[in-house]
């Protein structure tokens, strides 16, 4: 990016204007470059994606300003950081930032190589300006003004049906089968009418009414699951390894069905007596 250098390199600096006194004026964008959002951002998680892009970096109470560029691209202890070299003289607190990172609340820190902290902001979120001291006490504000940020990428249809798989399937237990039916001898199966094991759900005090395999069973998931037990609440029906775990399912359909459906399926059915 012509007029811009990477933090901690060597770069090409800009005549800047000269007041009487010979201190550096403000130094404006470089180019409309600067107020697009920089490469990679579209990738970059959502906890930084807000911060990604052009700032105006200013020194409280004195005339001089830079625009800085929060990268996306990481580097050793953080992510890219550009400015113009000239604002080295603007605002000599950048000569030692190399790096950004984020803070846990979402605010931005501007770092040296080593990833020690130079200044770190502190606000209410990165749409307001952002206030820091610098070491030596001097104040320095973190302005968005109004360069574009990168919007979160909608997600895709795949993305929204995984989301929802993961999602407990919310049971009416009004309708849902009476504890008192459940007991007898079920199907196990990982596909619609495919039988990989049967299974026998024993009367018993809840929670955890004894279960076991009656017979034979081929799915070596099952068989290292190795149900013991099972329980029932608010039409939830919960089958119980022999270590402890538990797999939740939910009655649909004439059916038993794994709930949330992520994983291998499982479905349950009972057989006649």
């Amino acid at each position: 990016m012509e007029g811009l250098t990477l933090a901690g390199q060597t770069g090409a600096s800009l005549r800047l204007p000269l007041i009487a006194a010979g201190v550096w004026l403000a130094v404006a964008p470089v180019c409309a470059q600067t107020t697009m959002p920089p490469r990679g951002a579209d990738q970059a998680p959502d906890s930084l994606r807000p911060l990604l892009g052009a700032w105006d970096l200013e020194a409280v109470d004195q005339p001089r300003r830079c625009t800085i560029i929060l990268g996306a691209e990481t580097v050793a202890h953080g992510r890219q950081v550009r400015f113009p070299a000239t604002c080295r003289r603007a605002l000599p607190v950048l000569s030692d930032v190399s790096t950004w990172t984020v803070t846990a609340k979402g605010l931005p820190v501007l770092a040296d190589a080593q990833g020690k902290a130079v200044l770190g902001f502190d606000g209410t979120g990165p749409t307001v300006a952002l206030q820091a001291k610098a070491g030596d006490g001097k104040a320095y504000r973190l302005d968005p003004k109004s360069y574009p940020r990168s919007a979160k990428p909608p997600a895709s249809a795949a993305a929204l049906a995984a989301a929802a798989a993961q999602r407990p399937t919310v049971v009416d237990p009004g309708r849902a089968p009476a504890a008192d039916t459940l007991p007898g001898r079920y199907t196990l199966m990982r596909q619609q009418n495919r039988e990989a094991c049967r299974l026998v759900l024993s009367p018993g005090p809840q929670p955890d009414a004894p279960a076991a395999f009656e017979g034979p069973c081929t799915d070596t998931g099952l068989t290292i699951f190795d149900p013991v037990g099972w329980r029932y609440s608010a039409g939830r029906l919960s089958l119980v390894a022999r270590k402890g775990h538990s797999v939740d399912l939910v009655f649909e359909n004439g059916q038993w069905r794994k709930d949330p459906a992520v994983g291998a399926p499982l479905l349950l059915r009972r057989l006649s007596p």
